[in-house]
């Protein structure tokens, strides 16, 4: 295993947790309708590290609507890519 393999996968493994908190983060707002404060200030921080690299993913794969639900494609094509390339950077 490369230095630069192990960090670019580790790297992407704080990626991966930080999509997955935003993920979740976005279930409790809509299920408490809006939550406790740090709900909000989490959900701030986690969209602040991710909507860089999904925003651009998103101008080309818009959201699905069905009905009243929207399913975003962006963010599930940037999760399994960088799932794809973490295990990647491992095998490096």
């Amino acid at each position: 295993m490369s230095l630069i393999g192990t960090l670019l996968g580790y790297a992407l493994t704080v990626f991966v947790l930080l999509m997955i908190a935003r993920m979740v983060l976005d279930w409790v707002r809509v299920a408490t309708s809006g939550g406790p404060w740090w709900v909000h200030r989490a959900r701030t921080l986690a969209h602040a590290g991710t909507e860089p690299v999904i925003a651009p993913v998103r101008r080309v794969l818009r959201p699905v609507r069905a009905g009243g639900l929207s399913i975003d494609l962006a963010f599930t094509a940037v999760f399994v890519v960088a799932l794809i390339l973490r295990s990647v950077a491992f095998s490096l």
